[in-house]
Order: C-alpha cells, then sequence, then structure tokens
C-alpha cells in the first residue's frame, strides 16, 4: 500500500489539486485549489490564482481522456495578453491529487496539452487533452510528390544556421503587425523567406513565431508578410530572425538546400492525370514512363 492509499484509508484526507503548465518557450506556471502555496518538483504552486478544474474523465482503450480548467485572468497568473497572443496554445499540462499538510503523499493524475481556449467575463476556459489525443491524428508517411518533411526538423537534416539560410534584423517598419519592411536587405534573393518562419527574439512579443506568406520588393523596400498578423505588439528596433522557406519541391532541395539525399518526397509517383490518360491521335508508344513533370 502506498503512503497516498494509506492517507485515503484514515478517512479524514487532506487532499488538494494542483497543476503545472509548461508553455513552449520553457515558462512554467504552477496552480492549487488549496488556500495556501504548494511546492514540490521545483515549482510553488500558486493558491491566489483563482484556477480550478472539472474531474478528469478517462476510460480505457483509444477514446481521449480530457477535462477542464477554469480560472480568472489577472495580472499574477494567466493575462489575457498572453493568451490573445497565443503563447498557451498547446502548451503541456500536469495534474496531481497533494496531502496539502504533507506534499510528498501525493498521486499523478492527468496529462496531456492544452488544446481549445476561451475567454469571456474576465476569465478563461481551457480544454485539456489527453496524452491519447495524437492518436486521433494521420500517422506514418503519406505517399505524395513533395517533401512531407519540415525545414530543419530530424527527417529534414538541414542546418538553418548554415551561412546564408537565415539572418537576425531589427524591425524597421511595420504595418497591421503582419507586414514587416527593411529598406537595406538586399543580401538575398526576392521571395527567399516566403513559406519560411519569422520568430521574434526581442521585445513584448519575444518568442512568438509567423509563417511568412510573401517575401518580395517594392521598389528599393523588402518586405516580409506573414500569414497571421502577431497578436502582441511589435515595435521598430525588436530583434526578428527570417529563416529561409521551402517549397518542398524536389527541384528547391537540390538546387537551393543542396539536400537532395533527405528528400521526403516522391517525385515520380504518377498524378491523378495519369490514371485518366488516354490514348493519343499520331502519338508513337514506345513503352516510356508516363511520369508527369514536378
Amino acid at each position: 500500500m502506498t503512503e497516498f492509499q494509506a492517507h485515503l484509508g484514515t478517512g479524514t484526507t487532506k487532499l488538494a489539486r494542483c497543476w503545472a503548465v509548461l508553455r513552449r518557450d520553457g515558462t512554467t506556471y504552477g496552480f492549487t485549489d488549496h488556500d495556501c502555496p504548494l511546492t514540490f518538483g521545483g515549482i510553488t504552486f500558486k493558491a491566489d490564482a483563482g484556477m480550478t478544474a472539472r474531474a478528469v474523465m478517462s476510460a480505457t482503450g483509444l477514446s481521449v481522456d480530457n477535462s477542464e480548467a477554469m480560472g480568472a485572468l489577472s495580472d499574477a497568473a494567466i493575462t489575457e495578453a498572453d493568451i490573445e497572443a497565443g503563447r498557451f496554445d498547446g502548451a503541456e499540462v500536469k495534474a496531481w491529487l497533494v496531502n496539502w499538510a504533507d506534499v510528498a503523499t501525493r498521486t499523478f493524475r492527468f496529462a496531456g496539452t492544452i488544446g481549445e481556449l476561451r475567454r469571456s467575463g474576465g476569465a478563461f476556459h481551457a480544454e485539456l487533452r489527453g496524452l491519447t489525443e495524437p492518436l486521433n491524428q494521420p500517422q506514418g508517411r503519406v505517399y505524395q510528390t513533395p517533401c512531407s518533411a519540415i525545414l530543419g526538423d530530424g527527417d529534414c537534416g538541414f542546418d538553418l544556421d548554415t551561412d546564408g539560410f537565415a539572418t537576425e534584423v531589427a524591425v524597421e517598419g511595420l504595418v497591421d503587425r503582419r507586414r514587416f519592411t527593411f529598406f537595406d536587405m538586399a543580401g538575398f534573393e526576392p521571395a527567399w523567406f516566403e513559406r519560411g518562419r519569422l520568430r521574434v527574439i526581442s521585445g513584448a512579443a519575444a518568442g512568438l513565431i509567423g509563417l511568412i506568406k510573401r517575401d518580395r520588393f517594392i521598389g528599393d523596400t523588402r518586405e516580409v508578410e506573414v500569414w497571421e498578423g502577431f497578436r502582441t505588439e511589435i515595435a521598430a528596433g525588436d530583434m526578428i530572425r527570417l529563416e529561409a522557406g521551402c517549397d518542398k519541391r524536389f527541384e528547391t532541395c537540390r538546387l537551393k538546400f543542396a539536400n537532395l539525399l533527405n528528400f521526403r518526397g516522391f517525385p515520380d509517383i504518377p498524378g491523378d492525370d495519369w490514371l485518366v490518360s488516354t490514348p493519343a491521335n499520331g502519338a508513337q508508344t514506345v513503352g516510356g514512363s508516363l511520369r508527369r513533370s514536378v
């Protein structure tokens, strides 16, 4: 019998719930529904955040364990600005039942990630998704013409810190938090960063990432536009990192990145047009490949 089970067996329990939230940028938050802070595992679980949670629903099999956390928005804990900026999207969540008189006596109850977040009336509601959630997503490789890897990941193997494929610059001009303009950045070809990433290094939006929609020159000015405007203020002088983009084509992998050995697509796979191809009048049939161009 564990210490926790022995505590339950006394008939008079001293239990509190504790949650740890680990954002993808490394920031950790601790919350408890006890009336005093609790500390274990190097995390202080605050009691003044007004955070509560519904009971965790779990089942055998592959159904998704889920719960919901609720709390008041405050500058001392989770802020509306951070939620709006997307800093809690996909954050890791862990939950325990703890004997508040002896925090070493505890049991682990839940592990997962934050799903949908909504705000209303000065409070937030966060859907908690269990570890079986990824099983609802497609797994394995897809047989397709373009590359299935993400530039710079383990499958791609390309180092974006290679000279000429990333640069750190200060923001010079900004429109609607999505169109960045630079007046002296001609060292890269037009569209070099298209489909790449824009990472904010300093300022209020530090740690946020945007996907680049367009990279072009308008006169002597270079404009880099992201698909979705940042939801946190970015000021002139803030440092950002621009990373080269990849359109996942066979030729791009070979000519732009010299990374053909790691290409994860199937450029010779027949397309839909091959399935419905018909004989052509006057054409000579020699038994060659009907491979379409990519």
